[in-house]
């Protein structure tokens, strides 16, 4: 019964905000409004639209994007010059200025491929300048720094008052639209992005892609906004949609909350409502800029989540989600059908950086339901072995083969899809989201076994937790969680995307001796399944009490392959790890 509370409340919110959208459209379009004060809310509602894109692209992607005016102005200039110059109809105007928009949004969010943090700012910075100067020199298509004017609005909403209504409830819509994002595939998709590339990636997420969208739908709602803003005020500039411009909706995202579009409509109508209310001052040389800066000061320095991010996290507690009462399913592993006897095989596996081998002309092969440890001293190449294993490295030579079908050359998340999964030596876990949302995104990649009916991701993430122990503390966001039982979550991730092969890298590192027996106790339930591990830990007890065969690495190079007990007494082992000949207790 409490399983069905979340959408019984996401409902009566939704109603909710029907209503009051509602009620304010109407507000608008029949409350007497001196020209002015529409136009200040034309201007409100157009930009928060732009805004919103941030909060997509920035807020849940964590993609920056200091290009937003461009896009604003591809949908403005559509709607001037088609329905100027073109003659065309409003909307046709503005789906032509939406298509461009939302091409050069994927041309530029494909820029991420191989940029990423200040690099891809400066590009961003760049592609803005551009557009600004052909705005200004394409004098023949833009009319130059003269700007559009002229510009006619949609049939229907021809008058101020009916426009601004269409505005406030596109700004209604979009802004709804924007709030649910998040708690859809794609929404969770970003925001696992934004928490960690590395992990999203292993977990089944084509984080290219993601990118690309988030940056297509930034631009979108660019446009939109745009189209708007160009009607309500029937004149368009270049200097409308300068660089300058693009750091105002910046400076209106992170003042209000860049996460939420109610942080964008408040950074919004914060910079837009308060220079417009300090009017009064402009009789003061310097006091109106004064005040305006001061605040803005403040906001940064005391709010730096924003505005709505201040409240969210003091009301958080009061929203808190509805505790499961029907207990979860009990977790079943059932990896791929396949005639190969062997779940992994690796041939000749080369990895070098420059002139540094770190892995070389390494194979070895992986049993079905076999628990495998890799082993090896620091530096012997092991973690490079599992991250080629995993795609996070391309492979300078060799194949990888899982399950019989070569991998080599697919990226993490084809990987994931075709049956791998793996953990981290240094914990990777989505920190902005709950436990529960951390293992859905495991289980919601493509290929998985649940498909992607949410109650059923739902009800597999349950029971990966289940397994793992944690199932109880589902709703609680991560970074709530010790050091062991982030361990855990991450394990659990791994396990509710069905793997056929579970990559451990360094399960045991930074855990106490109670939590390594728990471990241990953990590992040989899962191999209990079934399901084939392979393990890399230096914890010489772990790896005998749980594993069947061992692979040894020395300067990336294999030495060694066999049963624990005859590997360890290898004398090349032995001096790979000591050097000499070693106690009775050396590897107990």
């Amino acid at each position: 019964m409490a399983n069905h509370l979340p959408n019984a409340r996401r409902t009566t919110g939704t109603i909710a905000y029907a209503a009051l959208a509602a009620v304010a459209v109407a507000t608008v379009a029949l409350l007497p409004m001196q020209d002015y004060t529409i136009h200040i809310l034309v201007q409100t509602a157009s930009y928060a639209i732009a805004v919103f894109g941030l909060t997509v692209v920035l807020g849940l992607c964590g993609q920056i994007n200091l290009a937003q005016a461009a896009f604003f102005g591809f949908g403005a200039y559509a709607v001037g010059i088609g329905t100027t110059d073109l003659h065309l109809n409003f909307w046709v105007a503005l789906s032509i200025g939406l298509v461009i928009a939302i091409v050069m949004g994927a041309f530029l969010g494909m820029t991420t491929l191989k940029l990423g943090g200040h690099y891809l700012a400066m590009v961003t910075i760049s592609f803005q300048q551009i557009v600004t100067l052909i705005m200004v020199n394409w004098i023949p298509v833009t009319h130059g720094p003269d700007g559009v004017g002229n510009i006619k609005r949609p049939p229907g909403f021809e008058s101020a008052h009916a426009f601004l209504a269409l505005c406030v409830f596109a700004m209604a819509l979009i802004g709804y639209l924007v709030w649910l994002l998040p708690q859809t595939p794609l929404g969770r998709s970003m925001r696992a992005v934004r928490d960690n590339e590395l992990a999203a990636g292993v977990a089944g997420i084509n984080v290219y892609r993601t990118k690309v969208a988030a940056f297509a739908l930034s631009a979108l709602l660019g446009g939109i906004g745009g189209g708007l803003f160009a009607g309500g005020f029937a004149y368009v500039s270049p200097d409308q949609f300068s660089f300058a411009e693009s750091i105002v909706f910046i400076t209106m995202t992170l003042l209000g909350g860049v996460a939420s579009p109610v942080g964008a409509l408040i950074g919004t109508g914060l910079l837009i409502v308060l220079p417009e209310s300090l009017r009064f001052l402009k009789s003061v040389p310097g006091l109106y800029l004064a005040i305006y800066g001061l605040s803005i000061i403040l906001i940064i320095r005391y709010m730096p989540d924003g505005i709505w991010g201040f409240w969210q996290q003091r009301v958080r507690r009061w929203f808190a989600p509805a505790p499961f009462t029907n207990p979860p399913s009990e977790l079943t592993l059932a990896p791929a059908a396949s005639d190969a006897p062997m779940a992994l095989e690796v041939q000749s596996l080369s990895k070098h950086f420059g002139g540094l081998k770190a892995v070389d002309d390494v194979s070895f092969s992986v049993k079905r339901g076999a628990v495998h440890a890799l082993i090896g001293p620091n530096g012997s190449g092991k973690t490079t072995t599992l991250n080629v294993l995993s795609g996070l490295y391309v492979a300078t030579s060799g194949r990888v083969v899982l399950a019989g079908r070569d991998v080599t050359t697919l990226p993490p998340h084809a990987r994931t899809a075709a049956g791998m999964g793996r953990t981290f030596q240094n914990i990777r876990l989505f920190r902005s989201m709950t436990a529960l949302e951390n293992v859905v995104i495991g289980a919601e990649h493509a290929g998985n076994d649940v498909g992607s009916d949410h109650a059923a991701l739902v009800e597999r993430a349950r029971s990966a937790l289940a397994f793992v122990g944690l199932e109880a503390r589902a709703q609680e966001m991560v970074t709530g969680f010790s050091y062991g039982h982030q361990r855990l979550i991450e394990i659990a991730r791994a396990l509710a995307g069905n793997p056929t092969l579970l990559l451990l890298d360094e399960p045991a590192a930074g855990l106490n001796s109670s939590e390594k027996l728990g471990l241990r106790d953990l590992l040989k339930r899962i191999a209990a399944t079934g399901l084939t591990i392979l393990i890399i830990d230096h914890d010489m007890t772990l790896v005998t009490e749980v594993a069947d065969r061992i692979t040894v690495l020395n300067f990336g190079r294999h030495i060694a392959d066999g049963v624990a007990a005859d590997v360890l007494r290898q004398p090349d082992v032995i001096a790979a790890y000591l050097g000499s000949e070693p106690d009775a207790a050396d590897f107990a």
